[in-house]
Protein backbone atom coordinates (compact mmCIF):
# COMPACT_ATOMS: atom_id res chain seq x y z
CA UNK A 1 0.00 0.00 0.00
CA UNK A 2 2.84 2.29 0.61
CA UNK A 3 4.27 1.83 -2.22
CA UNK A 4 1.22 2.50 -3.73
CA UNK A 5 1.34 5.72 -2.44
CA UNK A 6 4.75 6.59 -2.96
CA UNK A 7 4.24 6.46 -6.30
CA UNK A 8 1.72 8.98 -6.62
CA UNK A 9 3.73 11.63 -5.30
CA UNK A 10 5.68 14.23 -7.71
CA UNK A 11 9.09 14.02 -8.83
CA UNK A 12 11.53 16.37 -6.65
CA UNK A 13 11.34 18.85 -9.73
CA UNK A 14 7.61 19.63 -9.76
CA UNK A 15 7.97 20.76 -5.72
CA UNK A 16 10.55 23.10 -6.93
CA UNK A 17 8.94 24.53 -9.76
CA UNK A 18 5.90 24.71 -7.25
CA UNK A 19 8.41 26.69 -5.04
CA UNK A 20 9.88 28.93 -7.37
CA UNK A 21 6.49 30.01 -8.93
CA UNK A 22 5.43 31.13 -5.17
CA UNK A 23 8.26 32.71 -4.02
CA UNK A 24 9.13 34.06 -7.13
CA UNK A 25 5.83 37.04 -7.06
CA UNK A 26 6.54 37.40 -3.58
CA UNK A 27 10.11 38.26 -3.69
CA UNK A 28 9.00 40.56 -6.94
CA UNK A 29 6.17 42.26 -4.50
CA UNK A 30 8.50 43.38 -1.72
CA UNK A 31 11.08 44.52 -4.39
CA UNK A 32 8.84 46.26 -6.36
CA UNK A 33 7.18 47.92 -3.40
CA UNK A 34 10.66 49.19 -1.95
CA UNK A 35 11.62 50.55 -4.97
CA UNK A 36 8.48 52.81 -5.79
CA UNK A 37 8.81 53.88 -2.28
CA UNK A 38 11.97 55.30 -2.60
CA UNK A 39 11.16 56.51 -5.92
CA UNK A 40 8.25 57.85 -5.35
CA UNK A 41 9.69 60.32 -2.72
CA UNK A 42 11.63 62.01 -5.06
CA UNK A 43 9.21 64.49 -6.22
CA UNK A 44 6.75 65.13 -3.60
CA UNK A 45 9.17 66.86 -1.08
CA UNK A 46 10.54 68.87 -4.00
CA UNK A 47 10.29 72.42 -3.41
CA UNK A 48 7.76 74.17 -6.16
CA UNK A 49 9.42 76.14 -8.72
CA UNK A 50 6.89 78.67 -8.04
CA UNK A 51 8.23 79.44 -4.50
CA UNK A 52 12.43 79.23 -5.97
CA UNK A 53 11.51 81.84 -8.16
CA UNK A 54 9.32 83.96 -5.36
CA UNK A 55 12.32 84.11 -3.19
CA UNK A 56 14.47 85.63 -6.37
CA UNK A 57 11.94 88.03 -6.97
CA UNK A 58 11.98 88.95 -3.23
CA UNK A 59 15.93 89.27 -3.50
CA UNK A 60 16.29 90.82 -7.13
CA UNK A 61 16.64 94.86 -6.94
CA UNK A 62 13.41 96.77 -8.26
CA UNK A 63 14.17 99.72 -11.22
CA UNK A 64 14.73 102.98 -9.84
CA UNK A 65 13.64 105.25 -12.91
CA UNK A 66 16.60 106.06 -13.71
CA UNK A 67 17.57 105.28 -17.35
CA UNK A 68 21.08 105.19 -16.91
CA UNK A 69 21.28 102.90 -13.72
CA UNK A 70 18.56 100.60 -15.29
CA UNK A 71 20.03 100.24 -18.42
CA UNK A 72 23.80 99.35 -16.89
CA UNK A 73 21.74 96.76 -14.59
CA UNK A 74 20.27 95.01 -16.97
CA UNK A 75 22.88 95.33 -19.27
CA UNK A 76 25.00 93.96 -16.67
CA UNK A 77 22.59 90.72 -16.63
CA UNK A 78 21.86 90.41 -20.21
CA UNK A 79 24.37 92.03 -22.32
CA UNK A 80 27.16 89.09 -22.49
CA UNK A 81 24.64 87.59 -24.98
CA UNK A 82 25.49 88.35 -29.00
CA UNK A 83 21.70 87.81 -29.84
CA UNK A 84 20.06 90.77 -27.44
CA UNK A 85 19.93 93.91 -29.06
CA UNK A 86 19.78 97.48 -27.66
CA UNK A 87 18.09 100.24 -29.78
CA UNK A 88 18.30 103.41 -27.65
CA UNK A 89 16.23 106.57 -29.31
CA UNK A 90 14.32 109.85 -28.37
CA UNK A 91 10.35 110.32 -27.80
CA UNK A 92 9.24 113.01 -29.85
CA UNK A 93 6.70 114.38 -27.64
CA UNK A 94 8.41 114.10 -24.56
CA UNK A 95 11.79 114.34 -24.95
CA UNK A 96 12.64 111.35 -23.08
CA UNK A 97 15.41 108.79 -23.48
CA UNK A 98 14.05 105.15 -24.17
CA UNK A 99 15.50 102.16 -25.02
CA UNK A 100 13.37 98.76 -27.06
CA UNK A 101 15.93 95.18 -25.86
CA UNK A 102 14.75 92.70 -27.87
CA UNK A 103 16.15 89.29 -28.85
CA UNK A 104 17.42 88.58 -32.72
CA UNK A 105 14.94 85.77 -34.44
CA UNK A 106 12.37 85.65 -31.73
CA UNK A 107 10.75 89.55 -31.89
CA UNK A 108 8.26 90.87 -33.49
CA UNK A 109 10.00 93.48 -36.44
CA UNK A 110 6.78 95.09 -37.42
CA UNK A 111 5.87 95.81 -33.67
CA UNK A 112 9.27 97.40 -33.23
CA UNK A 113 9.34 99.16 -36.16
CA UNK A 114 5.59 100.28 -36.13
CA UNK A 115 4.35 100.25 -33.43
CA UNK A 116 7.17 101.56 -30.82
CA UNK A 117 9.39 103.59 -32.94
CA UNK A 118 7.67 105.28 -35.24
CA UNK A 119 4.94 105.84 -32.67
CA UNK A 120 7.42 107.27 -30.11
CA UNK A 121 9.82 108.69 -32.35
CA UNK A 122 8.19 110.04 -35.00
CA UNK A 123 4.54 111.01 -34.56
CA UNK A 124 3.49 114.14 -32.39
CA UNK A 125 1.50 113.42 -28.94
CA UNK A 126 -0.80 115.90 -28.24
CA UNK A 127 -1.26 116.46 -24.95
CA UNK A 128 -4.25 117.61 -23.24
CA UNK A 129 -2.06 119.06 -20.30
CA UNK A 130 0.03 120.59 -22.70
CA UNK A 131 -1.35 124.27 -21.16
CA UNK A 132 -0.51 123.59 -17.73
CA UNK A 133 3.41 124.32 -16.58
CA UNK A 134 2.98 121.13 -14.29
CA UNK A 135 2.09 118.40 -17.24
CA UNK A 136 4.70 115.60 -16.31
CA UNK A 137 5.35 112.99 -19.05
CA UNK A 138 3.73 109.26 -16.87
CA UNK A 139 3.23 105.80 -17.74
CA UNK A 140 -0.65 106.02 -18.32
CA UNK A 141 -0.37 108.60 -21.12
CA UNK A 142 2.53 105.95 -22.97
CA UNK A 143 0.62 102.86 -22.48
CA UNK A 144 -2.94 104.25 -23.30
CA UNK A 145 -2.46 107.06 -26.04
CA UNK A 146 1.04 106.37 -27.29
CA UNK A 147 1.63 102.70 -27.65
CA UNK A 148 -0.86 100.75 -30.11
CA UNK A 149 0.05 97.71 -28.69
CA UNK A 150 -2.96 94.92 -27.46
CA UNK A 151 -0.79 92.82 -24.94
CA UNK A 152 1.10 95.03 -22.41
CA UNK A 153 3.04 93.20 -19.09
CA UNK A 154 5.07 95.68 -16.52
CA UNK A 155 8.08 94.24 -15.09
CA UNK A 156 9.27 95.62 -11.21
CA UNK A 157 12.67 94.06 -11.41
CA UNK A 158 15.17 92.02 -13.21
CA UNK A 159 13.79 88.41 -12.27
CA UNK A 160 10.06 89.71 -14.04
CA UNK A 161 12.16 91.50 -17.05
CA UNK A 162 14.59 88.91 -18.20
CA UNK A 163 13.20 85.45 -18.63
CA UNK A 164 10.10 87.23 -20.49
CA UNK A 165 12.93 88.96 -23.25
CA UNK A 166 15.03 86.11 -23.38
CA UNK A 167 11.60 83.96 -24.59
CA UNK A 168 11.09 86.60 -27.14
CA UNK A 169 8.90 89.61 -25.56
CA UNK A 170 9.91 93.16 -26.56
CA UNK A 171 11.05 95.72 -23.78
CA UNK A 172 10.64 99.11 -23.31
CA UNK A 173 12.59 100.68 -20.75
CA UNK A 174 11.72 104.95 -20.84
CA UNK A 175 13.22 107.55 -18.43
CA UNK A 176 11.80 108.82 -15.89
CA UNK A 177 9.77 105.35 -15.49
CA UNK A 178 10.24 103.23 -12.90
CA UNK A 179 8.83 100.04 -14.46
CA UNK A 180 9.64 98.05 -17.89
CA UNK A 181 7.11 97.54 -20.49
CA UNK A 182 6.91 94.22 -22.19
CA UNK A 183 5.54 94.32 -25.56
CA UNK A 184 3.64 91.39 -27.00
CA UNK A 185 5.20 87.88 -27.53
CA UNK A 186 7.64 86.27 -29.45
CA UNK A 187 7.22 85.65 -33.07
CA UNK A 188 9.57 83.16 -34.38
CA UNK A 189 9.73 81.08 -37.40
CA UNK A 190 7.74 77.91 -36.49
CA UNK A 191 6.31 75.01 -38.84
CA UNK A 192 3.11 75.18 -39.94
CA UNK A 193 -0.19 72.61 -38.80
CA UNK A 194 0.44 69.60 -40.09
CA UNK A 195 -1.13 66.34 -40.30
CA UNK A 196 0.01 64.17 -37.32
CA UNK A 197 2.31 61.58 -38.09
CA UNK A 198 2.54 59.62 -35.46
CA UNK A 199 -1.81 59.13 -35.34
CA UNK A 200 -2.59 58.69 -38.91
CA UNK A 201 -6.43 58.12 -39.49
CA UNK A 202 -8.02 57.79 -43.17
CA UNK A 203 -10.88 59.66 -42.28
CA UNK A 204 -10.86 62.52 -39.76
CA UNK A 205 -9.47 66.19 -38.88
CA UNK A 206 -5.51 66.24 -40.60
CA UNK A 207 -4.72 68.79 -38.24
CA UNK A 208 -2.20 68.15 -35.47
CA UNK A 209 -0.31 70.32 -32.47
CA UNK A 210 2.53 72.01 -32.94
CA UNK A 211 5.60 73.65 -30.65
CA UNK A 212 3.55 77.10 -30.09
CA UNK A 213 2.08 76.46 -27.24
CA UNK A 214 -0.12 79.54 -28.26
CA UNK A 215 -1.38 77.61 -31.67
CA UNK A 216 -2.27 74.89 -29.69
CA UNK A 217 -4.20 76.02 -27.72
CA UNK A 218 -6.34 77.79 -30.58
CA UNK A 219 -6.46 74.60 -32.16
CA UNK A 220 -8.65 73.73 -29.22
CA UNK A 221 -10.99 76.55 -28.92
CA UNK A 222 -11.72 76.04 -32.24
CA UNK A 223 -13.15 72.73 -32.00
CA UNK A 224 -16.80 74.53 -31.04
CA UNK A 225 -18.05 77.32 -28.88
CA UNK A 226 -17.67 76.43 -25.39
CA UNK A 227 -17.18 78.40 -21.85
CA UNK A 228 -16.17 76.32 -19.48
CA UNK A 229 -12.87 75.31 -21.27
CA UNK A 230 -10.66 75.69 -19.22
CA UNK A 231 -6.87 76.75 -19.72
CA UNK A 232 -5.20 77.22 -16.52
CA UNK A 233 -1.34 78.56 -17.28
CA UNK A 234 1.97 77.16 -15.50
CA UNK A 235 5.59 77.70 -15.44
CA UNK A 236 7.57 74.69 -15.11
CA UNK A 237 11.54 74.49 -15.02
CA UNK A 238 13.93 76.28 -12.62
CA UNK A 239 16.40 77.43 -14.53
CA UNK A 240 14.78 77.38 -17.84
CA UNK A 241 11.36 78.37 -17.73
CA UNK A 242 8.74 77.13 -20.11
CA UNK A 243 4.90 77.60 -20.02
CA UNK A 244 2.60 74.85 -19.07
CA UNK A 245 -1.04 74.91 -19.82
CA UNK A 246 -3.58 72.61 -17.73
CA UNK A 247 -7.07 72.06 -20.03
CA UNK A 248 -10.29 70.94 -18.76
CA UNK A 249 -14.14 71.65 -18.59
CA UNK A 250 -15.43 73.36 -15.16
CA UNK A 251 -18.86 71.85 -15.28
CA UNK A 252 -17.30 68.41 -16.03
CA UNK A 253 -14.32 67.36 -14.96
CA UNK A 254 -13.79 66.32 -11.15
CA UNK A 255 -12.67 68.58 -8.84
CA UNK A 256 -10.81 66.36 -7.14
CA UNK A 257 -8.84 65.83 -10.36
CA UNK A 258 -8.10 68.58 -11.37
CA UNK A 259 -6.53 70.00 -8.40
CA UNK A 260 -4.84 66.73 -8.16
CA UNK A 261 -2.94 67.37 -11.04
CA UNK A 262 -2.23 70.97 -10.77
CA UNK A 263 -1.08 69.66 -7.71
CA UNK A 264 1.18 67.54 -9.09
CA UNK A 265 2.81 69.77 -11.27
CA UNK A 266 3.90 72.37 -8.82
CA UNK A 267 5.88 69.97 -7.41
CA UNK A 268 7.83 69.69 -10.50
CA UNK A 269 11.64 70.87 -9.51
CA UNK A 270 13.81 70.22 -12.68
CA UNK A 271 16.25 73.02 -14.03
CA UNK A 272 14.36 71.99 -17.78
CA UNK A 273 11.92 70.58 -19.08
CA UNK A 274 12.60 70.05 -22.45
CA UNK A 275 9.18 67.98 -23.78
CA UNK A 276 6.24 66.53 -22.42
CA UNK A 277 7.82 63.17 -21.44
CA UNK A 278 9.23 64.85 -18.73
CA UNK A 279 6.09 65.92 -17.50
CA UNK A 280 4.50 62.23 -18.03
CA UNK A 281 7.49 60.94 -16.05
CA UNK A 282 7.19 63.30 -13.16
CA UNK A 283 3.37 63.32 -12.48
CA UNK A 284 3.05 59.52 -13.01
CA UNK A 285 2.21 57.61 -9.55
CA UNK A 286 3.88 54.54 -10.28
CA UNK A 287 7.68 54.77 -11.87
CA UNK A 288 9.13 51.62 -11.92
CA UNK A 289 5.63 50.04 -13.68
CA UNK A 290 6.29 49.07 -17.43
CA UNK A 291 2.66 51.04 -18.24
CA UNK A 292 2.73 54.46 -19.49
CA UNK A 293 0.66 56.56 -17.43
CA UNK A 294 -0.67 59.42 -19.51
CA UNK A 295 -1.47 58.88 -22.95
CA UNK A 296 0.14 61.58 -25.37
CA UNK A 297 -1.40 62.93 -28.39
CA UNK A 298 -0.77 65.29 -31.25
CA UNK A 299 -4.16 65.22 -32.47
CA UNK A 300 -6.84 68.19 -30.71
CA UNK A 301 -9.72 65.94 -31.73
CA UNK A 302 -8.67 63.36 -29.75
CA UNK A 303 -8.07 65.97 -26.77
CA UNK A 304 -11.19 67.72 -26.94
CA UNK A 305 -12.84 64.20 -26.74
CA UNK A 306 -10.82 63.34 -24.08
CA UNK A 307 -11.90 66.53 -22.36
CA UNK A 308 -15.79 65.33 -22.82
CA UNK A 309 -15.51 62.65 -20.61
CA UNK A 310 -13.79 64.71 -17.67
CA UNK A 311 -10.08 64.29 -18.22
CA UNK A 312 -7.62 66.52 -17.80
CA UNK A 313 -5.18 67.80 -21.24
CA UNK A 314 -1.68 68.70 -20.36
CA UNK A 315 0.11 70.57 -22.82
CA UNK A 316 3.77 72.23 -22.64
CA UNK A 317 5.36 75.31 -24.73
CA UNK A 318 7.72 73.19 -27.33
CA UNK A 319 6.42 70.44 -27.64
CA UNK A 320 3.45 69.26 -30.04
CA UNK A 321 2.67 66.10 -27.65
CA UNK A 322 0.00 66.65 -25.02
CA UNK A 323 -0.82 64.55 -22.31
CA UNK A 324 -4.18 63.28 -21.00
CA UNK A 325 -4.90 61.96 -17.70
CA UNK A 326 -6.45 59.69 -16.09
CA UNK A 327 -5.62 56.95 -19.42
CA UNK A 328 -6.81 53.39 -18.95
CA UNK A 329 -5.41 50.28 -20.91
CA UNK A 330 -8.75 50.49 -23.20
CA UNK A 331 -7.76 54.07 -24.31
CA UNK A 332 -3.89 52.77 -25.43
CA UNK A 333 -5.91 50.27 -28.00
CA UNK A 334 -8.57 53.01 -29.54
CA UNK A 335 -8.25 55.26 -32.49
CA UNK A 336 -10.13 58.34 -33.18
CA UNK A 337 -11.36 56.58 -36.14
CA UNK A 338 -13.27 54.21 -34.36
CA UNK A 339 -15.85 56.69 -33.96
CA UNK A 340 -15.65 58.55 -37.33
CA UNK A 341 -16.25 55.26 -38.46
CA UNK A 342 -19.95 53.36 -38.65
CA UNK A 343 -20.18 51.37 -35.16
CA UNK A 344 -20.07 47.90 -36.70
CA UNK A 345 -16.63 48.49 -38.63
CA UNK A 346 -16.03 50.33 -35.55
CA UNK A 347 -15.87 47.32 -33.08
CA UNK A 348 -14.38 44.63 -35.87
CA UNK A 349 -11.23 46.81 -36.06
CA UNK A 350 -11.28 47.06 -32.03
CA UNK A 351 -11.71 43.81 -31.00
CA UNK A 352 -8.71 43.40 -34.06
CA UNK A 353 -6.47 45.15 -32.09
CA UNK A 354 -7.25 43.47 -28.81
CA UNK A 355 -6.13 40.11 -30.44
CA UNK A 356 -3.15 41.74 -31.60
CA UNK A 357 -2.55 42.74 -28.75
CA UNK A 358 -2.19 39.35 -27.82
CA UNK A 359 -0.46 37.77 -30.29
CA UNK A 360 2.21 40.47 -30.22
CA UNK A 361 2.82 39.88 -26.26
CA UNK A 362 2.18 36.21 -25.91
CA UNK A 363 3.57 34.49 -29.54
CA UNK A 364 6.85 33.56 -28.92
CA UNK A 365 6.46 32.69 -25.54
CA UNK A 366 3.63 30.25 -26.89
CA UNK A 367 5.59 28.63 -29.69
CA UNK A 368 8.76 27.98 -27.06
CA UNK A 369 6.02 26.31 -24.95
CA UNK A 370 5.10 24.36 -27.44
CA UNK A 371 8.03 23.25 -28.99
CA UNK A 372 9.98 22.77 -26.03
CA UNK A 373 7.86 21.44 -22.88
CA UNK A 374 4.49 20.89 -24.35
CA UNK A 375 4.20 19.56 -27.80
CA UNK A 376 1.50 17.32 -26.84
CA UNK A 377 -0.97 20.61 -26.91
CA UNK A 378 -0.13 20.94 -30.63
CA UNK A 379 -2.09 18.69 -33.23
CA UNK A 380 0.18 15.46 -33.95
CA UNK A 381 -0.01 16.53 -37.92
CA UNK A 382 1.14 20.34 -37.29
CA UNK A 383 3.94 18.62 -34.94
CA UNK A 384 5.32 16.56 -37.35
CA UNK A 385 5.64 19.76 -39.58
CA UNK A 386 7.38 21.79 -36.94
CA UNK A 387 9.90 18.83 -36.38
CA UNK A 388 10.35 18.46 -39.69
CA UNK A 389 10.95 22.02 -40.16
CA UNK A 390 13.37 22.57 -37.33
CA UNK A 391 15.57 19.61 -38.73
CA UNK A 392 19.20 20.86 -38.42
CA UNK A 393 18.59 24.33 -36.24
CA UNK A 394 21.50 24.14 -33.64
CA UNK A 395 19.83 25.36 -30.98
CA UNK A 396 17.25 25.32 -28.48
CA UNK A 397 13.87 27.32 -29.55
CA UNK A 398 15.11 30.40 -26.88
CA UNK A 399 17.76 31.23 -28.55
CA UNK A 400 16.09 30.54 -31.89
CA UNK A 401 13.56 32.93 -31.29
CA UNK A 402 15.61 35.69 -29.70
CA UNK A 403 17.80 35.50 -32.71
CA UNK A 404 14.71 36.33 -35.02
CA UNK A 405 13.44 39.09 -32.33
CA UNK A 406 16.42 41.19 -31.76
CA UNK A 407 16.95 41.31 -35.65
CA UNK A 408 13.71 42.25 -36.18
CA UNK A 409 14.16 45.21 -33.45
CA UNK A 410 17.55 46.14 -34.40
CA UNK A 411 15.72 46.27 -38.01
CA UNK A 412 12.53 48.59 -36.63
CA UNK A 413 15.15 51.16 -34.89
CA UNK A 414 17.36 51.27 -37.79
CA UNK A 415 14.36 52.35 -40.04
CA UNK A 416 12.79 55.23 -37.89
CA UNK A 417 16.26 56.72 -37.51
CA UNK A 418 17.18 56.78 -41.14
CA UNK A 419 16.37 58.93 -43.46
CA UNK A 420 12.47 58.84 -44.25
CA UNK A 421 13.17 57.54 -48.26
CA UNK A 422 15.30 54.77 -47.06
CA UNK A 423 14.01 53.69 -43.76
CA UNK A 424 10.76 51.76 -44.97
CA UNK A 425 12.75 50.37 -47.99
CA UNK A 426 15.10 49.39 -45.74
CA UNK A 427 13.48 47.51 -42.55
CA UNK A 428 11.28 45.33 -45.91
CA UNK A 429 14.46 44.50 -47.50
CA UNK A 430 16.12 43.67 -44.41
CA UNK A 431 13.67 41.97 -42.70
CA UNK A 432 13.37 39.35 -46.26
CA UNK A 433 16.95 39.01 -46.45
CA UNK A 434 17.80 37.73 -43.09
CA UNK A 435 14.77 35.91 -42.70
CA UNK A 436 15.55 34.07 -45.59
CA UNK A 437 19.19 33.60 -45.43
CA UNK A 438 18.73 32.64 -41.75
CA UNK A 439 16.43 29.94 -42.79
CA UNK A 440 18.57 28.60 -45.65
CA UNK A 441 21.77 28.99 -43.45
CA UNK A 442 19.87 26.61 -41.01
CA UNK A 443 20.12 28.79 -37.83
CA UNK A 444 15.86 29.34 -37.31
CA UNK A 445 13.29 27.31 -38.66
CA UNK A 446 10.74 28.37 -41.15
CA UNK A 447 7.87 27.90 -38.92
CA UNK A 448 9.39 30.61 -36.75
CA UNK A 449 10.02 33.05 -39.33
CA UNK A 450 6.00 33.09 -39.52
CA UNK A 451 5.32 33.57 -35.98
CA UNK A 452 8.09 36.53 -35.49
CA UNK A 453 6.39 37.87 -38.78
CA UNK A 454 2.83 37.77 -37.09
CA UNK A 455 4.57 39.33 -34.00
CA UNK A 456 5.86 42.51 -35.61
CA UNK A 457 2.89 43.21 -37.30
CA UNK A 458 0.36 42.92 -34.56
CA UNK A 459 2.50 45.03 -32.66
CA UNK A 460 2.39 47.84 -35.49
CA UNK A 461 -1.75 47.53 -35.40
CA UNK A 462 -1.59 49.03 -31.87
CA UNK A 463 -2.27 53.17 -32.44
CA UNK A 464 -0.47 54.52 -29.49
CA UNK A 465 3.27 54.02 -30.12
CA UNK A 466 4.09 54.16 -26.51
CA UNK A 467 1.67 51.13 -25.67
CA UNK A 468 3.71 49.12 -28.50
CA UNK A 469 7.05 49.90 -26.76
CA UNK A 470 5.81 48.58 -23.86
CA UNK A 471 4.47 45.26 -25.11
CA UNK A 472 7.86 44.90 -27.14
CA UNK A 473 9.86 44.82 -23.54
CA UNK A 474 7.42 42.56 -22.27
CA UNK A 475 7.31 40.26 -24.36
CA UNK A 476 11.36 39.16 -24.20
CA UNK A 477 10.15 38.60 -20.25
CA UNK A 478 7.49 36.23 -21.27
CA UNK A 479 10.18 34.35 -23.49
CA UNK A 480 12.36 33.98 -20.30
CA UNK A 481 9.44 32.66 -18.20
CA UNK A 482 8.11 30.34 -21.41
CA UNK A 483 11.86 28.97 -21.38
CA UNK A 484 12.31 28.64 -18.08
CA UNK A 485 8.78 26.55 -17.03
CA UNK A 486 6.86 26.56 -20.30
CA UNK A 487 3.85 26.80 -20.31
CA UNK A 488 3.35 27.23 -16.80
CA UNK A 489 5.98 29.84 -17.25
CA UNK A 490 4.30 31.84 -19.45
CA UNK A 491 0.50 31.23 -16.96
CA UNK A 492 2.78 32.46 -14.38
CA UNK A 493 3.74 35.50 -16.42
CA UNK A 494 0.41 36.42 -17.23
CA UNK A 495 -1.01 36.02 -14.04
CA UNK A 496 1.92 38.21 -12.76
CA UNK A 497 0.99 40.94 -15.60
CA UNK A 498 -2.43 41.34 -14.50
CA UNK A 499 -2.22 41.45 -11.22
CA UNK A 500 -0.06 44.57 -11.61
CA UNK A 501 -2.51 45.88 -13.95
CA UNK A 502 -4.85 45.39 -11.34
CA UNK A 503 -3.61 47.18 -8.52
CA UNK A 504 -1.55 50.11 -11.05
CA UNK A 505 -4.42 53.34 -10.95
CA UNK A 506 -3.53 56.66 -12.56
CA UNK A 507 -4.73 59.39 -10.56
CA UNK A 508 -7.16 57.33 -8.86
CA UNK A 509 -8.52 55.88 -12.17
CA UNK A 510 -8.16 51.87 -12.09
CA UNK A 511 -6.06 51.22 -15.38
CA UNK A 512 -7.97 48.37 -16.39
CA UNK A 513 -11.29 50.15 -16.07
CA UNK A 514 -14.26 49.20 -17.05
CA UNK A 515 -12.87 45.27 -16.56
CA UNK A 516 -12.24 45.79 -13.11
CA UNK A 517 -13.47 46.83 -11.32
CA UNK A 518 -16.65 45.35 -13.13
CA UNK A 519 -19.20 48.31 -14.59
CA UNK A 520 -21.49 47.31 -17.11
CA UNK A 521 -22.71 50.49 -18.13
CA UNK A 522 -19.55 51.44 -19.12
CA UNK A 523 -18.91 48.57 -21.45
CA UNK A 524 -20.24 50.24 -24.37
CA UNK A 525 -17.19 51.82 -25.53
CA UNK A 526 -15.19 48.66 -24.31
CA UNK A 527 -14.05 46.41 -26.82
CA UNK A 528 -17.27 46.74 -28.33
CA UNK A 529 -18.38 50.29 -30.33
CA UNK A 530 -22.09 50.26 -29.64
CA UNK A 531 -23.78 53.18 -31.65
CA UNK A 532 -23.19 56.65 -30.83
CA UNK A 533 -26.80 57.17 -29.96
CA UNK A 534 -26.92 54.56 -27.09
CA UNK A 535 -23.53 56.09 -25.53
CA UNK A 536 -25.70 58.74 -23.27
CA UNK A 537 -23.48 58.65 -20.46
CA UNK A 538 -20.15 59.66 -19.93
CA UNK A 539 -17.74 57.03 -17.92
CA UNK A 540 -18.95 55.92 -14.31
CA UNK A 541 -15.28 55.59 -13.35
CA UNK A 542 -14.47 59.54 -14.19
CA UNK A 543 -17.14 60.56 -11.25
CA UNK A 544 -17.99 63.76 -13.67
CA UNK A 545 -20.29 66.44 -12.60
CA UNK A 546 -22.40 66.45 -15.35
CA UNK A 547 -22.56 62.45 -16.95
CA UNK A 548 -24.88 63.47 -19.54
CA UNK A 549 -23.82 63.58 -22.50
CA UNK A 550 -27.33 64.55 -24.17
CA UNK A 551 -29.14 68.21 -23.34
Amino acid sequence: MWHTIVSYIPDWKVFVQAFVILIVPIVIYIVFNKLQSTLGSKFTQATPAEDISKEKEETSPSFKGEFEADLATIKQRIAQNSDVHFREFTIKSADKRAVVIYIEGLYDKELVDTQVLESLMLDDFEKMEHSSDNYEFNKVDLMNKMLPISEIKEALNLEELVPDILMGSTALLVDGISEVLLLGNAKGKSRGIQEPLSEGVLRGPREGFTEILSENTALLRRHGKNESLQLTKFEVGSRVKRDLIVAYMSDIANSELVEEVKRRIETINLDYIAESGYVEQLIEENTLSPFQQAQNTERPDRVISSLLEGRVGILLDGSPFALIVPVTFNMLLQSPEDYYERWVPGTLLRMLRYMATFFALFAPALYISFISFQPGLIPTKLVVTIIEARQGVPFPSLIEALIMEISIEILREAGVRLPKPIGPAMGIVGGLIIGDAAVNAGIVSPFLVIVVAVTAISSFAIPTYSAGITLRILRFIAMFCAAMFGIYGTVLFFLLLFSHLVKLKCFGVPYLSPATPYRIKDWKDFIFRLPIGVMKLRPIMMKTKDSDRKK
